[in-house]
């Protein structure tokens, strides 16, 4: 898959999310990176300061955005195919959203129970 492609898939989970989440995100980017993560383990990271740990004087003066790398080679290699490939970027980028909202491991894992009986990952 090529990187506008799979830029494109980003995009649709992202736009995927209820509207109420969406409109919540706040001061973060989504990187995308060619290769895989360093332990090739890794399809996505989150770095930056979650939301519920933001203080009162948090974007007071310039704050840099918070990041969410995603490693497009280590997903594809994980599918396994082409067509497995969209589900896991959804599942990916809704797991790094959910650290920036300040859920940890066990959180997201019980969030993500939740969208799959639901049929949304």
């Amino acid at each position: 898959m090529d990187r506008p492609e799979f830029e494109q898939l980003i995009d649709q989970a992202i736009l995927a999310l209820p509207e109420k989440i969406r409109t919540k995100l706040n001061n973060v980017q989504i990187v995308l990176e060619e290769g895989e993560s360093p332990n090739n383990s890794l399809f996505g990271l989150y770095h930056g300061v979650a939301q519920l740990q933001r203080g009162s004087g948090y974007g007071i003066s310039p704050t840099l955005p918070d990041k969410i790398t995603i490693w497009k080679g280590t997903i594809e290699k994980f599918a396994g195919s082409a067509e497995n490939v969209p589900k896991l970027v959804r599942r990916v980028v809704w797991h790094e959203i959910g650290h920036h909202f300040g859920f940890d491991e066990p959180g997201i894992r019980k969030l993500e129970e939740k969208w799959q009986q639901a049929g949304r990952i």
